[in-house]
């Protein structure tokens, strides 16, 4: 069922962030951490590419497809041909390993926040009634699922300051996003990352050794 969200009070678009320095530094790059840090839209499509390569190609993609299609504005974006937008992604250096499929995802994203948000992603977090509300929106986006959307929970409330009711219940219990501001952070944050990741791929050869020897 579609939503539809009455007038409401307007948002900015664009959030509060400082001069100098980008709230989000995830990428390396002054220019693309600024955008994520600044615009709603640009911040969700990072977290929409965020699967299956790095932290900082995933959000090097919102500076890239304003380039590449001259907008980050979601209505233009859900109207846009879907042909040009996926020649977007895949024009090298393509956005993503998987471009096409996650063009459409981009693209669905997109309309939700023009049709159900009246455009404003931002709506997404500050009309939510709590914090399980604001995860269900999360999740109902193309491109998120039950953890991510619990990871954007922690996100919006750490690194933009909206904290719903019971957002510490529903945010993870370990290091995520939500929870880097620097590049120094970045790097602790991977190499942790990468760590978790070799200790649960070793967990789930453990049967197979096991088995092996007997």
């Amino acid at each position: 069922m579609v939503r539809t969200m009455g007038p409401g009070p307007r948002y900015r678009r664009r959030m509060a962030t400082s001069a100098t320095k980008p709230r989000m530094q995830w990428t390396g790059d002054p220019e693309a951490d600024r955008l994520v840090s600044e615009d709603p839209v640009a911040l969700l499509i990072g977290f929409c590419l965020d699967q299956q390569v790095p932290v900082e190609w995933a959000f090097m993609g919102p500076l890239r497809v304003r380039e590449r299609i001259g907008t980050l504005d979601p209505a233009r974006i859900a109207r846009m041909d879907a042909a040009k937008v996926e020649a977007a992604f895949r024009t090298p250096p393509a956005l993503h390993r998987y471009p096409a499929s996650m063009a459409r995802r981009v693209q669905a994203l997109c309309g939700i926040v023009a049709t159900e948000y009246g455009g404003d992603a931002s709506r997404i977090w500050r009309d939510a009634s709590d914090a399980k509300d604001l995860q269900r929106r999360f999740a109902a986006l193309p491109g998120f699922g039950p953890l991510k959307a619990r990871i954007m929970v922690g996100v919006v409330a750490k690194q933009l300051g909206v904290k719903p009711a019971g957002w510490k219940q529903v945010m993870p219990d370990y290091p995520t996003l939500a929870d880097v501001r620097t590049v120094k952070a970045r790097e602790a944050y991977q190499t942790q990352k990468r760590a978790h990741k070799a200790a649960m791929r070793a967990q789930s050869l453990e049967p197979e050794t096991k088995r092996a020897r007997s």
